[in-house]
């Protein structure tokens, strides 16, 4: 009995060590951004892949700072039943709060909730629009994420995760407006971690 106590505590202590305050952690991999469908009732924003990366500060072991950074994602936008009439870049950096629970020595879990800027760029029109100049104005909004680290090595972990951000941007063509597009989209995320 007392043995198997042992063991438990030891279990736990070597899962409750799996970070500390002042670790950071570096990642890099990619993120799968999947707009949300029937973003406008004129256009609609295609979903794109994108190479990501982000910094983590363990305010306490269990406590994290989550900056999330991008090269810019390029997505395509097409007229409603009607073919592609524009593109544009985006860059989306994501400040959250993360919580990960002591779980396990092998695998950690974590959830947290922050906010999102996406800033629009080098938009540029074809087809229908061409010609025509179209504008995205920037977007601030609340974001989400959930995931997990695969521990591979004592500092290399494999992170798997899935975010939320409320993107919403009024869009203008020729400074007439369209409306408000509601990309709001859903971002799958896999990425190599090291901790320092």
């Amino acid at each position: 009995m007392a043995a198997g106590l042992g063991l438990s505590a030891a279990l736990f202590a070597s899962a409750a060590s799996a970070y500390e305050s002042g670790d950071w952690i570096g990642r890099l991999g990619t993120h799968y951004v999947n707009p949300k469908s029937n973003n406008n009732d004129t256009v609609n924003v295609d979903a794109s892949p994108g190479v990501t990366g982000s910094i983590v500060y363990f305010v306490k072991p269990t406590i994290a700072i989550d900056l999330l950074l991008a090269l810019p994602f390029s997505h395509d936008i097409a007229l409603n039943g009607g073919g592609k009439v524009a593109d544009t870049q985006q860059l989306p950096p994501t400040l959250s709060l993360v919580w990960y629970p002591r779980v396990s020595d092998s695998w950690h879990p974590f959830v947290g909730a922050g906010i999102n800027y996406t800033m629009f760029f080098d938009e540029s029109t074809k087809g229908a629009l061409q010609g025509t100049k179209l504008h995205l104005d920037d977007s601030t909004g609340i974001a989400a994420v959930a995931g997990v680290d695969f521990v591979i090595s004592k500092r290399v972990t494999l992170m798997a995760d899935i975010r939320y951000m409320d993107i919403d941007t009024h869009a203008s063509v020729n400074g007439a407006s369209i409306g408000r597009v509601e990309i709001d989209p859903i971002a799958y995320g896999l990425a190599l971690g090291y901790q320092f």
